[in-house]
């Protein structure tokens, strides 16, 4: 029986072919360091790599490609945003909505540096209300930072209207838009976007190792380079480079892996993003009608409108753990989902499951099938 994966979320499977193609190509035929020689070899390397900052910019409308960060992951590029435009004293709003890559950052500058922190509570229907934000203003507030969409419930953020209350105090906003890169539009020109943070084995269908941070023009000369070392430029200097992107690109890139970035980008340029999300909404909304009539099964942010959520869905199973579920999906109908708090508390405490163990979450790619999410709900219907 061949398995279905409801864990995109998590990371994207299958990858395009072309990812594949080209981190083999990479190894097997050229295999030198980017920006770190003058050969044939370490040209084409950096020209792909330079066309991978090109496709991420007109993704996601940045202003020029050196606006584009290469990091190694989301969290690596949150870090990068929040340890480099926080001083003592700062002071930050964030929603308890947040992943851990957000939420263990602050908590470690509040600690070592006494950066001081408020965290906004979601309304009943999962989204935060902007007033809230306004209202925990400070004269020392320095950063509001907001995920795109929960990558527990899908449920997404009104950050535009966030956004402008930042912009309208000087204060940075920081996006992490990792459950929604790819799968939904975004313009950082047309939006109050200063930073905009995600990786790039999610959504954007390329492998691990991988992420992405842009900056606003500007931004820059306020936000400090979070580590420093060799950038294959300036090597005469001791002073780590200020222009982009080497400020924040030191030390080796993930060189296979933007390869493969760079093919899932151009996979994503032959595709509607508006028809993919149209799909995964389908998918989502199969997958909740299939439930709906169960009495054992219980979901969470069902009622919502298509364009308030994402591809996710997440239920618990009355009288199982969901870890349970889980391993029974896996092993006795080769479903994988994923169990658990998905690194995420403040949003299973206000859902009411942290203290049970948090939830069953479905999430969908570009080539999950309705036939899949039928297997699931035929499996769900054995409990």
């Amino acid at each position: 029986m061949q398995r279905c994966y409801f864990d995109n979320a998590a990371t994207s499977w299958p990858k395009p072919e072309g990812v594949l193609a080209a981190m083999d190509r990479y190894h097997r035929e050229l295999g030198v360091a980017a920006g770190r020689g003058a050969t044939r070899a370490a040209s084409e390397v950096d020209a792909t790599i330079a066309r991978c900052r090109q496709r991420t910019a007109r993704l996601f409308n940045a202003e020029s490609s050196d606006r584009i960060i290469f990091t190694f992951n989301g969290t690596d590029s949150l870090n990068v945003a929040i340890h480099g435009c926080l001083k003592p004293g700062d002071h930050v709003i964030a929603s308890t909505l947040e992943h851990n890559s957000v939420l263990r950052p602050l908590s470690e500058l509040r600690q070592r540096i006494g950066i001081e922190t408020t965290l906004i509570e979601p309304e009943a229907d999962g989204r935060v209300e902007p007033a809230k934000f306004r209202d925990a203003l400070r004269p020392n507030t320095k950063l509001i930072a907001l995920l795109h969409a929960s990558n527990v419930t899908g449920v997404v953020q009104p950050i535009d209207d966030v956004g402008t209350i930042a912009r309208d105090v000087g204060a940075f906003m920081l996006v992490d838009s990792a459950q929604t890169a790819g799968h939904l539009p975004i313009d950082v020109r047309g939006s109050p976007i200063d930073m905009l943070a995600c990786p790039g084995h999610k959504g954007l269908l390329g492998p691990l190792g991988t992420g992405l941070l842009y900056l606003r023009p500007g931004i820059e000369r306020r936000v400090a380079s979070f580590r420093q070392g060799g950038t294959g430029s300036l090597s005469e200097d001791d002073r780590q480079p200020d222009r982009l992107p080497d400020k924040y690109e030191s030390g080796n890139h993930n060189t296979p892996g933007l390869f493969g970035l760079e093919a899932a980008l151009d996979w994503l340029e032959q595709h509607s993003i508006a028809e993919r999300h149209a799909h995964e909404l389908s998918l989502r909304r199969h997958l909740i009608d299939g439930i709906g009539s169960s009495k054992s099964v219980r979901l969470f942010a069902a009622d919502l409108p298509d364009e308030l959520v994402a591809g996710v869905v997440s239920f618990v199973v009355d009288g199982f753990d969901p870890q349970e579920i889980a391993a029974i999906l896996d092993q006795d109908f080769q479903i994988q989902v994923r169990a658990g708090l998905h690194c995420a508390p403040g949003v299973h405490r206000s859902l009411g499951t942290l203290a049970s163990g948090g939830t069953i979450r479905v999430s969908f790619g570009p080539t999950t099938t309705v036939e899949e999410v039928d297997r699931l709900l035929d499996a769900l219907r054995q409990f």
